[in-house]
């Protein structure tokens, strides 16, 4: 892992941290407010451990055809970048719909 990976890796996670601190901020309720935080980070967790794999297996495919025609490889980048797009809008949403509540 580059030094520069690794410093934009600690800062998105000090990001996220930080935006769930609100949450455990809040007072009253019925108790039941820290198994909804647990819940959300369990689903953001598989969200991204899912989108993880995924963007892995888009770009092996993506390297492999670009390996077996190297003429297409800009038409497969551009269609890998899509893809993945629509892989990572799945951890949004799931962090989204955690931040919210469910």
């Amino acid at each position: 892992m580059t030094k520069k990976l690794f410093l934009k890796t600690l800062a998105m996670a000090s990001f996220l941290m930080a935006m769930s601190l609100p949450a455990l901020a809040a007072e009253g309720g019925s108790g039941g407010g820290t198994y909804k935080i647990a819940l959300g980070a369990l689903a953001v967790g598989i969200a991204a451990v899912g989108c993880g794999l995924g963007d892995g297996n888009a770009i092996a495919a993506a390297c492999e055809g670009t390996a077996r025609n190297p003429g297409a490889g800009q038409r497969i980048f551009t269609t890998m970048l899509i893809g993945m797009v629509l892989i990572e809008t799945l951890v949004l949403f799931t962090f989204l719909a955690a931040y919210l509540g469910f």
